[in-house]
């Protein structure tokens, strides 16, 4: 029996909620999770049948991409906006940021987040956040425990801000699936947001339960990357979690009332290199290159979005917070200024692109000296001038700035300087919105020591 009762509650009800009711939202966000994961998406390597499942019954995109890195992902996730807006620093979000937790709480929805926190130790921070409830790897504790990793096997987790530690066998996966099953069946007949956030498949590359060498006496890895071999265990492990959770939707009688997204938060991580129907594709995690940012994203909105869509417009992780308030009929609030636009119209089979290309904004530990770049689905633009048609090359082998372009693709590039010369304008915040002196602050104080 799991701790502090975590024990599934799965409770069959013929209650289903009616379509005039709000939706309820289930965000899944694999970590280090490229686009050639998925064999809907192209994998020869990993099998993800329920996944695919998924995507042939709702849609995928083809032009996904979130941060090259976990938490400027996260931040960018949460709060709609851009990294120039609000990036602090790694392992951080500033506690002044209105999330889409606060958002769904405001507007009477019960909220719960499972998973990797990494954005802040304080013991309130996934309270202050706007989550009710929150099961945590890396929230108050580091990544580690006498020298092994702490996130998998026999893991040490925080559970309301209190430090939680399993020992009897366990899989922090498991636990995490779980804790957002029995957060569902206590609220089904409620609208609830559900986050979560996962650990896989995030190294050290460690045997799964299904894993033949499972060890449930383990301690974790001792060494950061574990063994590559694992990772296709992992991958299998995602689809069967991901599975689980739509199940239980099922049993509640509640699936065609939620809608369910999947997103990876970055490109896979070195050393694997994956086979593909577009050939090898090596993982690239911290790049801003495909492979660091390209990821999937699933939709799944049973009779409420069109099925078996493969969307060719480009896309990024601020759209996901603009899109989930459209189909909760939630307001955006009017002083924030959200990057995001709502890819819902598109999913009901509105052919019209909600954006024309995205801004990349990356800057690992803060500061005003990012790499940036913009993008359609086809090219992208990088500040410095380089210019590469990425749909052909996919690697960035053969920039484009001096050569002679067509009318058309001219039209292109300079859709997208127009893009970065927009950003340009806004200002980097630094730290002015975390706890600590601010720019101005610290640059008056570097001044008089």
């Amino acid at each position: 029996m799991l701790k502090y009762c975590l024990t599934v509650l799965i409770v069959l009800s013929s209650h289903i909620l009616s379509a005039a009711e709000r939706p309820n939202i289930v965000l899944i966000m694999a970590d280090d999770f490229g686009y050639e994961c998925l064999s809907c998406d192209g994998s020869l390597d990993y099998e993800t049948p329920y996944l695919d499942k998924l995507a042939a019954e709702g849609a995928r995109f083809e032009h996904f991409h979130a941060q090259p890195i976990c938490t400027p992902t996260r931040v960018k996730l949460m709060t709609g906006l851009s990294n120039k807006r609000n990036y602090i620093r790694f392992g951080r979000l500033a506690r002044d940021q209105k999330t889409f937790g606060h958002i769904f709480k405001n507007a009477g929805y019960k909220t719960c987040v499972a998973g990797k926190w990494q954005l802040g130790n304080e013991p309130d921070a996934p309270q202050h956040f706007g989550f009710e409830e929150s099961l945590l790897w890396q929230h108050t504790r580091g990544r580690a425990d006498d020298g092994f990793d702490s996130r998998y096997p026999n893991p040490r987790l925080e559970l309301n801000g209190q430090e939680v530690d399993y020992n009897d066998g366990e899989f922090s996966s498991d636990l995490f699936s779980d804790y957002i099953n029995n957060f569902i069946a206590l609220n089904r007949d409620k609208p609830f947001f559900a986050y979560y956030p996962m650990a896989l498949t995030h190294c050290p590359f460690c045997p799964t339960p299904d894993s033949d060498d499972w060890d449930p006496k383990s301690r974790g890895s001792k060494s950061y990357k574990g063994d590559p071999q694992y990772f296709a265990d992992m991958v299998s492990y995602v689809d069967k979690t991901v599975a689980k959770i739509d199940a239980n939707l099922k049993r509640l009688g509640i699936r065609q009332n939620t809608l369910l997204i999947f997103i990876g938060d970055n490109g896979t991580d070195k050393p694997i290199v994956t086979n593909t129907t577009f050939g090898k594709v090596a993982g690239n995690k911290g790049s801003m290159k495909d492979g660091g940012n390209r990821v999937p994203c699933i939709v799944s909105w049973p009779g409420n979005i069109e099925s078996g869509q493969v969307i060719e417009t480009i896309a990024d992780l601020s759209d996901i917070l603009p899109t989930i308030c459209d189909a909760a009929d939630i307001d955006l609030p009017q002083d924030i200024p959200f990057d995001g636009y709502s890819f819902l119209p598109l999913l009901k089979g509105n052919s019209t692109p909600h954006r024309e290309a995205i801004y990349m904004w990356y800057a690992r530990n803060g500061g005003p000296n990012a790499e940036v770049f913009a993008r359609n689905a086809e090219y992208k633009l990088y500040a410095n001038g380089e210019f590469y048609h990425v749909a052909a090359d996919r690697l960035e082998q053969k920039n484009l700035a001096e050569k002679n372009l067509s009318p058309d693709v001219e039209a292109v590039r300079q859709m997208l300087q127009a893009k970065l010369d927009h950003y340009a304008k806004i200002e980097y915040l630094s730290e002015t919105s975390a706890k600590g002196p601010t720019a101005k602050k610290k640059k008056k104080a570097a001044k008089s020591q």
